[in-house]
């Protein structure tokens, strides 16, 4: 097992590598760097400004030289005023290192936000920590009741009870974020005007039943269905295996045959569907937090790309990247954990 996570880390190192490497180039493509010296100069500025702000601030440097400086594996050189000869940080709102040092990534380092003209671990970490809130509540929400309605619907295959439940997880999972929270956003807050449309006074005043229950409605609908169904045809399939049909002759009573032998085994699929539903739902996030107004990471990266916010950008993809590694990570370890023939091979 030791080994497996250690080759599993590495090229979960390799995979990041890779990816921000992809999105750093597409982030400092010309047409981006040329809005950000538009934002920072003059709307008006000729391409000769433009030019040199860019060389004057480092962004006309080698590209690999900016890649290893934004990871911290190379030494970032100071930026000198031509008018003192004085070091001078790339933004006067940030507190960026004025020293040859390494200062990336890797330090802790992750730039300067130009849209919130702030460090961007100011930014991100509390939008991440916002963002954490509210997919804790989705799956305490989620999770039990997509198992539940998957195990009574996969307990009696064919039933009347079976075939409501389906019809409900099909009906959830065909609907998206951006259709049911505009569903319930009608029903709950025009129509019975019980829950609050927005939830921006979550990050601000404090999370309540009234400004946090439509979006975590939302975003677990949508997930709910997809995992029941998958419980659902685990649980039927393991219903029929040889040693359940053993028990149930040897007189166990029903309830003990499914708690018992049934249900750790009709695990096994969901687990891994379960840990899938964070990269998935990371979609959903973007949208439903910025349909709700709530603060999160989803709205921070929104806010990032329609401002072309580069460094706050790169520090949304790096810890995207990270969250979907780090999920399928686990997401191994659980499934042969649950089940020993993979641990023996």
């Amino acid at each position: 097992m030791l080994t497996f996570i250690l080759r599993r880390l590495g090229t979960m190192g390799l995979t990041m590598l890779c990816l921000t490497f992809a999105v750093f180039f597409l982030v400092n493509l010309e047409p981006n760097l040329r809005k950000l010296a538009i934002q920072q100069t003059n709307a008006r500025a000729t391409d000769e400004a433009i030019y040199s702000w860019l060389e004057k601030n480092g962004y006309r440097d080698p590209f690999i030289e900016q890649y290893a400086e934004w990871l911290g594996v190379w030494p970032k050189d100071p930026l000198i005023d031509e008018e003192t000869g004085e070091a001078r940080p790339r933004f006067v709102y940030c507190d960026a290192t004025t020293e040859a040092k390494f200062s990336g990534i890797l330090q802790g380092d992750f730039g300067c936000s130009t849209n919130f003209q702030t460090n961007v671990g100011g930014k991100l970490f509390p939008a991440l920590a916002a963002t954490g809130w509210l997919m804790m509540w989705v799956f305490i929400v989620m999770i039990p009741s997509a198992l539940l309605i998957g195990v009574l619907a996969g307990m009696r295959e064919g039933s009347k009870t079976d075939r409501s439940l389906s019809i409900l997880s099909i009906g959830t999972t065909a609907t998206p974020e951006y259709v049911s929270g505009v569903i319930f956003t009608v029903i709950f807050a025009a129509w019975l005007g019980v829950l609050n449309a927005s939830a921006a006074s979550a990050t601000s005043k404090g999370i309540t039943f009234n400004n946090f229950a439509l979006p975590v409605m939302t975003i677990a609908i949508y997930g709910m269905g997809y995992i029941a169904r998958m419980t659902r045809a685990s649980m039927v399939e393991v219903m029929t295996a040889q040693y359940i049909r053993t028990a149930r002759l040897k007189g166990l009573s029903f309830r003990s045959v499914v708690l018992k032998h049934a249900l750790r085994n009709a695990l096994i699929a969901p687990f891994t569907v379960i840990m899938l539903q964070f990269p998935f739902l990371l979609t959903g996030v973007v949208v439903v937090e910025v349909m709700f107004r709530y603060q999160g990471f989803g709205f921070t990266l929104v806010q990032a790309a329609s401002n072309n916010d580069i460094d706050l950008l790169l520090g949304c993809s790096i810890v995207s990247v990270a969250v979907v590694l780090v999920t399928q990570l686990i997401s191994d370890i659980g499934y042969a954990y649950l089940n020993p023939r993979i641990r023996v091979k």
